[in-house]
């Protein structure tokens, strides 16, 4: 239990540039002190002393604003950030290395029995007031943007932002895990997209009324055999443009359908 509250100590002046001393550290970071009153109540739970490690969890709730179920198994150098509002439940499982930030939320969705609560592995970011939900898996290097709602399995190396969760980024893209102002805005992607369709929409529905207002107003109506030759030009343009728009439409088609799928999850 030493090594791993060391563990503990040592990853804030990694992960956080305001620690600045060891006292301060010791003393004036709440994430730190409910993670180790969650060390004692753990051990007390898994030995089968009853009540005791409930009441230190309570304790650890009631000064520090920090929920930790003593049956969650939480592993090394977890650093919980500011930590007011952070819930764990009790079969939860929290990997080594992971950033928890305030407001987090690592819950069951129902009142089923067993195992209920998500699974989350290594290295991994859950920004500020995310919730995961379910007995779900969270893979490795996962970062989870702020005010996520997580409910279906994340693959590893990936980036979930959203309501539910969506995958943004997948492996082969690194990102600072500390820069949440860098996520993408999924909602603005498929809105943008629809506008631009509407856009294409109205640009044809102009070309296919221009040769009628043409008919209409030059060409007098006992002489509409003679301008057939005017429609193939017409036609040439209409092409040239649905060409253009398919091409768009595809890409946009494709951003929509992987909004509507939740890109994956």
């Amino acid at each position: 239990m030493l090594s791993t509250l060391i563990a503990d100590f040592r990853i804030i002046f990694e992960r956080d540039p305001a620690a600045r001393n060891w006292l301060e550290v010791l003393f004036c970071y709440p994430g730190l002190q409910a993670l180790i009153l969650y060390r004692l109540a753990h051990w007390l739970h898994i030995i089968g002393i009853p009540f005791i490690p409930r009441l230190i969890s309570h304790i650890a709730r009631f000064f520090t604003g920090v929920e930790i179920h003593p049956g969650a198994a939480i592993g090394n150098s977890v650093f919980i950030d500011h930590g007011m509002g952070v819930v764990i439940g009790e079969t939860a499982i929290v990997g080594d290395y992971t950033l928890i930030y305030q407001g987090v939320t690592l819950g069951g969705t129902g009142k089923e029995c067993g195992k209920r609560h998500p699974t989350v592995g290594e290295n991994v970011v859950v920004g500020a007031g995310s919730k995961v939900l379910g007995n779900i898996q969270i893979g490795n290097n996962v970062r989870i943007g702020a005010g996520s709602v997580v409910l279906r399995d994340v693959p590893a190396d990936c980036t979930v932002v959203g309501v539910p969760g969506r995958i943004i980024y997948r492996s082969g893209v690194r990102v600072n895990p500390l820069e949440h102002g860098s996520l993408p805005d999924a909602e603005a992607q498929v809105i943008r997209a629809l506008v631009d369709r509407i856009e294409h929409l109205e640009q044809q529905i102009q070309h296919l009324q221009q040769p009628q207002q043409k008919q209409k107003v030059v060409v007098p109506a006992v002489n509409l055999s003679l301008q057939t030759p005017d429609f193939p030009d017409s036609h040439m343009v209409n092409d040239e443009v649905s060409s253009e728009t398919r091409t768009c439409c595809l890409l946009e088609n494709k951003i929509i359908e992987e909004f509507l799928d939740g890109s994956g999850i």
